[in-house]
């Protein structure tokens, strides 16, 4: 059976040097006798996995040596609560910038803990842009600004990291971690579901600077205390070994293309393709705003709801999986995360052009 072009928006695509590694490793890692999904994670043999897999990712990121790095369960959105219960226990106050669903999501879930506002919000116009934000919009005695980083559903990224002074910065990066350089030294704070870019679902990776770890509420849950999970090198219980070994793997894949230089090199190009058509006709719209578009997930949409339905159906029996844009916007998006080849989008944009012609707007 010939593989498909997966524009999931997560669970997304493994890269195909990765999944074949895994495969030739399934049954027998090295000389182990055993699969990795079958290994305690006790072991010798597991524990030179882990140590490699946080060697790998402080390369890639250049992540600097006073941050942790921890591979948690629970998905991002447990990070909604952890957050909070780490960090906002100085002045129980935190700031948060709405841009989409998640960092609605992340905001409602911080207000059960302390004294919580929406800095800035760009829902008056349905998310179709980050908003616009400066550092005198942050209240000053803040213990941290949330913000997410990219916006999966609306198809949104900060083109810039944003200025919050002195505030401690944290950063839902779930579906663009990995995809491009970042200077992790301007975040106290960034945690990643890792089903996008980095592994299958079930990891959550959380890089966290030192001085915030060690000063969670005291009854915050302790499989939710950072300090906790640090203190045993992210195996306080049993991590989730399968997922960790996958993105072990997808570090070094990264690695041996050229790193997040040329990751970035290559995402441009994906999107650049995609965009400029979209820019070049009317016959697809483009809602989010030019200065806010994101590499990862490129909305769009037809106007009519039955053509989008219908461009949806016909992509999908073409062998373009998942296009259908998120139950709460409609519409069509696809997800182009680092694994996708360039010849998944080029195979997008031609049957873009061919629907089109085929199905005039009345």
């Amino acid at each position: 059976m010939n593989r498909v072009y997966n524009f999931s928006a997560g669970p997304s695509m493994l890269p195909v040097p990765v999944l074949e590694r895994a495969a030739s490793e399934l049954m027998c890692y090295g000389d182990s006798g055993m699969s990795v999904m079958e290994m305690s994670h006790r072991s010798p043999v597991y524990d030179k996995i882990i140590k490699d897999a946080e060697a790998r990712l402080r390369e890639l990121m250049n992540i600097p040596d006073n941050y942790k790095v921890l591979f948690l369960q629970g998905g991002a959105s447990t990070q909604f609560a952890a957050v909070p219960l780490n960090l906002m226990n100085k002045n129980k106050k935190a700031d948060y910038v709405l841009s989409g669903q998640f960092s609605t999501k992340a905001y409602k879930e911080a207000q059960k803990y302390g004294d919580v506002v929406a800095a800035a919000s760009s829902k008056d116009v349905n998310f179709s842009r980050v908003p616009e934000i400066t550092r005198d919009m942050f209240r000053a005695d803040a213990d941290y600004v949330h913000v997410c980083y990219n916006n999966t559903i609306y198809g949104t990224k900060y083109p810039t990291v944003p200025d919050t002074g002195d505030i401690p910065l944290v950063a839902d990066m779930s579906s663009c971690i990995i995809s491009e350089p970042v200077d992790v030294s301007k975040f106290a704070l960034i945690y990643a579901g890792a089903q996008k870019n980095m592994a299958p679902a079930g990891l959550t990776v959380v890089i966290v600077r030192d001085d915030i770890i060690g000063n969670a509420r005291e009854d915050t849950p302790v499989m939710l205390d950072y300090k906790t999970m640090a203190d045993n090198d992210s195996m306080y219980n049993t991590p989730p070994c399968w997922c960790i070994y996958i993105a072990k793997l997808v570090y070094e894949w990264i690695l041996s293309i050229g790193g997040l230089e040329k990751m970035k090199e290559m995402n441009e190009k994906k999107a650049a393709l995609l965009y400029n058509y979209l820019d070049s006709q009317d016959y697809y719209i483009a809602p989010v705003e030019k200065s806010s578009r994101s590499m990862m997930n490129v909305t769009f949409v037809t106007g009519d709801a039955e053509l989008d339905k219908k461009f949806a159906a016909q992509a999908d029996a073409a062998g373009l999986k998942n296009l259908k844009g998120h139950r709460s916007v409609g519409g069509m998006r696809a997800s182009i995360y680092n694994a996708m080849p360039y010849e998944g989008v080029e195979a997008l944009v031609a049957f873009m052009k061919k629907f089109a012609a085929e199905n005039p707007k009345k």
